[in-house]
């Protein structure tokens, strides 16, 4: 996985610093209701579009270019699916990062599926009940793209002693 420069400037200070950084993941449907999915380069297993907007970027316009960079499809942002805190990561090199979620389902409006860098090893679209293996977030976070539900987010712990175990979608 390619490590934007600004993270790279942040790491040459901070070390291995856990890093809380903000993350947009893509649920990208076409026309005929596929679904677009890289196998990504770092770990071999297909995933759904993903990546880390730039300083300043805002959401929409950093799903919009990941989509593009690692694919070559063009795509519009319909709507806001979910927004989930994840665990934290350990990276073979030490790094540590914890990445805030911004779902996102999105249209495919042109361009033509393919590996288009070096963060992924196959692109492909695939029919709902052709997917490939999967994890159950990505297949939560695709089953809100199918449905018209408001956007999912973990709720607030109760009062007191804070709660975990909230399972993403």
């Amino acid at each position: 996985m390619a490590i934007p420069e600004f993270i790279r400037e942040i790491r040459e200070k901070a070390g291995n610093t856990l890093l809380f950084l903000p993350g947009v993941v893509t649920v990208v449907f076409d026309d005929r209701g596929r679904i677009l999915l890289n196998r990504r380069a770092d770990t071999g297993k297909w995933a759904l579009i993903s990546g880390i907007p730039d300083p300043g970027e805002q959401p929409a316009e950093a799903a919009v270019r990941e989509i593009e960079e690692e694919t070559g499809v063009h795509a519009v942002v319909e709507r806001v699916l979910s927004v989930f805190t994840n665990e934290p990561v350990t990276y073979p090199n030490g790094d540590r990062a914890q990445y805030i979620d911004i779902v996102l389902r999105c249209r495919a409006v042109g361009g033509e599926a393919r590996v288009n860098d070096d963060e992924s090893l196959d692109v492909g679209w695939f029919a709902l009940d052709e997917l490939p293996p999967l994890g159950p977030i990505a297949r939560g976070r695709i089953e809100l793209a199918l449905r018209d539900d408001p956007t999912w987010f973990a709720p607030a712990a109760p009062a007191g002693p804070a709660h975990r175990g909230y399972a993403a979608p």
